[in-house]
């Protein structure tokens, strides 16, 4: 089976679960036997583009006119099975559909965020949950709050886009949904049961868990829809080092509130950016992890990655946290979810921290139950072929 995955890549120099997920499922499928073929570019190309180009980047995410064309070349050439589409914003467009369904190619879509509705993609706006364009023929609230990228000339775009491009995203032969709020969200949206399936990401097995460290590490992006404010409201409720360590770890406009943290308790560290390395040393020393976004958060990366590293999780119960961690399932589930509240929040930290070895098992076996590769890849692989009639020896 050849297979053609698309996707534009988010600027490496904010930590992006996506591009993290593309990747791994890239290698999984390709360890799998699948031929791969990946047609991605990249927001960091954008600066580098000759002048003519940039002059038309504003038109990109509606129809991506460069890409479509190397896009055609390759199908043409390779005459895939299909094409799995992950981000098209801004470089590729939602009319690589289109381009492959012109070239008799059947399409499959991840979806990791709702940008078929949302302008920013997050259901979010100023510290809330926002659902203003919903409905609406033309996003027109997201160009009046800026909701892209805090311009109203690119969030009039962006709506313009979403608009223009219903159509297309009423054609994908395949949606899959990360949870089963993904699929409420295209449900709502229109797009027929029949059309959707729910598949998780997955990552590598890192191996067995090494022993726990101590204290919290909280590893996110530092803008507001992360929670990194609720967890310092949680945190402060306490005495200075009554619940060991908490490091801070990422980058982003709420930096400041980090490093002012850090510098008011002793029980507070910020890393800053840290690699692949780095994160892996950070999630080694911690014996819990926290992730507190206070938006519908699709399936956060960082939670996989604890559990794979068999450390419990402290979540909100927002978005997909409570199905990552195994709430309200039969067996012991991966930490604890609670409301966005920093009360609550206050009030489950140290649960979190006397019960953190008794629930690192849970949390490793949660991983390999659902999201180990084994699983995944091959769940994946019956998506593909229950679209193009193809059997492969990984799906029996």
């Amino acid at each position: 089976m050849k297979v053609v995955v698309a996707h534009n890549r988010y600027r490496e120099a904010i930590p992006s679960g996506e591009n993290v997920i593309v990747d791994t499922e890239i290698a999984q499928l390709t360890a799998a036997g699948i031929e791969v073929l990946p047609f991605q570019r990249a927001s960091d190309s954008i600066g580098e583009l000759p002048l003519a180009q940039k002059a038309l980047l504003p038109l990109s995410p509606i129809f991506g006119r460069a890409a479509q064309r190397d896009l055609a070349d390759l199908l043409r050439r390779e005459r895939p099975d299909l094409l799995h589409l992950h981000n098209p914003y801004p470089l590729l467009s939602p009319s690589v559909v289109r381009t492959a369904h012109a070239h008799g190619v059947p399409v499959v879509q991840t979806v990791h965020n709702y940008r078929q509705v949302c302008s920013s993609g997050l259901y979010f706006r100023d510290g809330h949950n926002c659902h203003d364009c919903r409905g609406k023929v033309v996003g027109w609230p997201a160009v009046v709050h800026k909701c892209y990228r805090g311009s109203a000339a690119q969030s009039a775009l962006m709506a313009t886009t979403l608009a223009v491009h219903r159509p297309t995203w009423k054609s994908v032969d395949r949606y899959i949904a990360l949870t089963g709020r993904i699929a409420e969200h295209l449900r709502n949206y229109g797009i027929p049961d029949d059309r959707i399936v729910i598949k998780p990401n997955g990552l590598p097995d890192p191996g067995d868990p090494e022993p726990l460290g101590d204290g919290f590490l909280y590893a996110a992006r530092l803008s507001p829809e992360k929670g990194l404010a609720l967890l310092l409201d949680a945190w402060r409720r306490h005495p200075d080092g009554a619940l060991g360590q908490l490091r801070i770890a990422g980058d982003g406009e709420l930096r400041p509130l980090a490093e002012q943290a850090a510098a008011e308790r002793a029980d507070v560290t910020y890393l800053g950016a840290l690699d692949q390395a780095g994160m892996v040393a950070a999630r080694r020393a911690a014996a819990v992890i926290v992730a507190v976004p206070t938006w519908d958060d699709v399936l956060p990366t960082v939670i996989l990655e604890a559990m794979a590293a068999g450390r419990p999780v402290l979540g909100t119960d927002v978005g997909g946290i409570p199905y990552l961690l195994g709430i309200g399932e039969t067996v012991t589930p991966a930490g604890w979810a609670v409301g966005p509240d920093p009360e609550k929040l206050a009030t489950a930290l140290p649960i979190a921290r006397v019960d953190a070895a008794a629930v690192a098992p849970a949390a490793r076996d949660r991983y390999l139950r659902a999201f180990h590769p084994d699983v995944v890849t091959r769940r994946l692989i019956d998506i593909y072929a229950g679209l193009t009639g193809n059997s492969h020896p990984a799906s029996r």
